[in-house]
């Protein structure tokens, strides 16, 4: 009987960038520690692990290939070459929702003509993981929501609207932590809710929803 071939794992991680001029970009305070320890994890149960990293300063993860991007656009478009040959996808990156719709050649001055106030013009990006996963077929994708509230509705509604087959919700406070709290919803409608452990810990629950030898570990 031939071995059975590594389990394809694809993770995100990490922000992006939104560039408004040469030196002033938009983002958020994702650090990609949870991303990265997903990819971990998984390199670790001998999965074939490839990272899609924003702008992190984090070390790749032994056994790990990674391909570093900047933008919302560019993500997607290497998430989506890669995710043809994955069997699952961790989208744990904080992907801008916003863009500036012109990025300029030079700096922006605004402020020059002594104007109390500016106005940015943004576009919406592509939502990454509802474009990813529309077309998943067999394939299991997990996607993360931030909310600042309870969140529970909102994350319910887009594990529906992203068809993404579980969804992880965490809150603010896990930007930046070594610790974080999540709750995780399954699109069988299960909840598993892990409390205020490392990111190394969460990430092996998160790694058992899709790796099919975990009932022979348990």
């Amino acid at each position: 009987m031939s071995p059975r071939a590594p389990l394809r794992v694809l993770v995100s991680a990490g922000p992006t960038r939104e560039w408004v001029d040469p030196v002033r970009f938009l983002s958020n305070a994702s650090s990609g520690k949870m991303g990265f320890a997903i990819a971990a994890e998984a390199a670790r149960r001998g999965c074939a692990v490839t990272l899609v990293a924003g702008p992190v300063a984090l070390e790749t993860p032994t056994g790990v290939r990674r391909i570093d991007v900047e933008s919302a656009r560019e993500m997607l478009a290497v998430l989506r070459r890669e995710f043809r040959r994955a069997d699952a996808l961790f989208m744990a990156a904080a992907v801008a929702d916003w863009r500036p719709a012109r990025r300029l050649g030079g700096k922006w001055r605004a402020k020059d003509g002594g104007a109390a106030g500016a106005t940015l013009a943004l576009v919406r990006n592509p939502d990454v993981v509802a474009t990813l996963a529309r077309r998943k077929g067999a394939r299991s994708v997990v996607a993360f929501a931030l909310e600042t509230g309870s969140g529970l509705r909102r994350a319910r509604g887009k594990l529906v609207r992203k068809n993404a087959d579980f969804i992880v919700l965490n809150d603010a406070s896990v930007l930046n932590s070594e610790r974080a709290t999540v709750t995780i919803l399954g699109q069988d409608g299960t909840v598993q809710r892990v409390e205020r452990r490392t990111k190394r810990a969460v990430a092996a629950k998160l790694v058992d929803l899709v790796d099919p030898r975990r009932e022979r570990r348990a």
